[in-house]
């Protein structure tokens, strides 16, 4: 009898990112994480919160993202911000997406991303909805997809770095009014994407 295969061991960000990129990328609403045994592990690297948000995303654990961004979705959270309106887009909730998009499109991650500003990322979620609307393969915006979120990885390792980070509460902003109620409204009063 073999022996088991054992877990891989991911030490640091560079060697579970390597390992991500050759997932599928992120396109549209995923069933279930690509590979659930990475939430964890993701998790216990204890990254800035918006390179693990990224993570997850890029792992199709939309639930995991989602928890993170929702503690970084007002300024000058512009990163968690941007990775907001990404999630969105996965999920499918376009004019959300693009609402994210619109609050960040001044931002230099935004910019970074996106050098044809805001009217070039509309395109490309305007491509994606009719992707999923005519259920046609369309190698091209997934390779979009995959250089948009590793734009915003990239801008964010330059700007936070990819160790180890003790303490994420300098991260997290307070929500201004606005996005409190919706928080809210999402967690008790059946708006958000899952019900509770």
């Amino acid at each position: 009898m073999a022996a088991p295969t054992p877990d891989p061991v991911y030490p640091d960000f560079s060697a579970l990112y390597t390992h991500i990129l050759t997932l599928l990328p992120p396109l549209t609403p995923p069933t279930k994480p690509t590979s659930p045994a990475l939430t964890a592990k993701i998790s216990a690297l204890s990254l800035h919160p918006t390179l693990e948000t990224a993570l997850h995303i890029l792992n199709n654990d939309l639930p995991s993202a989602h928890f993170l961004v929702r503690h970084m979705q007002s300024p000058p959270a512009y990163e968690g911000m941007f990775l907001h309106g990404i999630l969105h887009r996965i999920e499918g909730d376009y004019d959300n997406a693009r609402a994210w998009y619109s609050n960040v499109k001044d931002s230099e991650v935004f910019h970074h991303a996106w050098h044809g500003g805001e009217e070039q990322a509309r395109g490309f979620i305007d491509r994606i909805e009719g992707f999923v609307k005519s259920k046609e393969s369309d190698e091209v915006t997934l390779k979009e997809s995959l250089r948009e979120i590793k734009a915003v990885v990239d801008f964010c390792r330059e700007k936070f770095g990819d160790g180890e980070m003790r303490d994420a509460s300098e991260a997290f902003v307070r929500n201004d009014e606005k996005h409190q109620k919706m928080s809210e409204d999402m967690v008790s009063g059946g708006k958000g994407f899952r019900k509770f």
